[in-house]
């Protein structure tokens, strides 16, 4: 069985003193993009760590030597001369680049260990959060997601933050005219000056709807040409592989406000198949769902659920789609009622 992946034992595989088998299921885990925004902060921990200790009595390590042989070890072959930087900035020179390495994905990682001071905000399972950041801007974090975001935001430059999982932003509109740039790891990220919308990245899928202003979704992938958004539209993506999204629709959509209506303790079910819904109980609330036939997996809904406890979700799931509702722990089967 392979090994829970924890902050110590990726700090171990960042020292290089995980066994074989333990650095092994660590790359397993980092190829996979739902992981990558955990991964940097953890990052950013532990150099942030290196950076507080005392500094030994002895000759600073060539650290291009020691970023040479790390590379090495996890097989991308030979790495490229790294440019000396002034000695204070070189342990974050090697998190840059192992980052860059180890992620496959350097500017995102890049573009974070440049910024100032961040925070990060998480919900668990079934839980939302709300912040409001230092410009003005809220942003509500539906469950199982995460943000990460500056303490302050640097005068002249764009206000960035970072998300993975499902997001609201209230975007306050700067006198000048300060950009607001939401970063994924869909293969996109979201870039506004005030206006309200919807962020998700769940399992291979993102979307983002505008409820009302303008925003523009830019593509990592240069070569595909930007999304301009007006109030009212979606747009989802679906990887085909890693960083690779395809716009798989791009539509105005009857209510923009049911995307966000979770913010508020609701799900609006608007034509939702139950196997949308399935995915959508697993991504919120850490289900195992389990539908008995194909034929009620393809079955349409429309309405309003309750959502701030789960047990009251599941009874009126039963009552609205006419179901049974059986749950074990994290496991849920909806079957045919007789």
């Amino acid at each position: 069985m392979n090994p829970e992946i924890t902050q110590a034992l990726f700090s171990a595989y960042l020292q290089g003193s995980a066994s074989a088998a333990d650095a092994a299921t660590v790359r397993a885990w980092l190829a996979q993009p739902a992981n990558q925004l955990l991964a940097q902060h953890w990052m950013l921990q532990h150099w942030d760590g290196l950076e507080t200790q005392p500094a030994p009595a002895i000759e600073e390590p060539d650290y291009e030597a020691m970023l040479t042989r790390l590379h090495g070890r996890l097989a991308f072959g030979t790495s490229r001369p790294v440019a000396a930087p002034a000695p204070r900035w070189r342990r974050w020179a090697a998190a840059a680049a192992v980052a860059g390495a180890v992620l496959g994905g350097g500017s995102w990682w890049l573009t974070q260990q440049a910024a100032p001071a961040s925070q990060t905000l998480a919900t668990a399972y079934g839980q939302t959060r709300t912040v409001q950041l230092s410009d003005g801007t809220s942003v509500t974090l539906n469950g199982h997601s995460t943000l990460r975001y500056p303490t302050a935001w640097t005068p002249g430059k764009p206000r960035e933050v970072w998300l993975d999982g499902e997001g609201y932003f209230a975007v306050q509109h700067q006198a000048d005219n300060q950009r607001f740039v939401v970063h994924t790891t869909a293969g996109f990220n979201v870039e506004v000056l005030g206006t309200k919308f919807t962020v998700s990245r769940r399992q291979d899928r993102g979307r983002v709807v505008l409820l009302s202003g303008k925003v523009r979704v830019h593509f990592d992938d240069r070569q595909r040409p930007d999304v301009l958004l007006a109030p009212g539209e979606l747009v989802e993506t679906r990887e085909v592989r890693p960083a690779e999204p395809v716009v798989m629709a791009y539509r105005k959509v009857r209510s923009a406000a049911a995307y966000a209506s979770w913010k508020d303790a609701e799900l609006v079910l608007d034509e939702t198949t139950i196997a949308e819904l399935a995915a959508r109980l697993q991504d919120t609330y850490g289900l195992e769902v389990e539908v008995d036939t194909p034929e009620l997996n393809q079955r349409k809904v429309t309405g309003t659920l309750p959502v701030r406890d789960l047990d009251v979700l599941l009874q009126s799931l039963e009552e609205t789609l006419h179901v049974k509702a059986k749950r074990q722990g994290n496991h849920l089967i909806l079957t045919e009622r007789p």
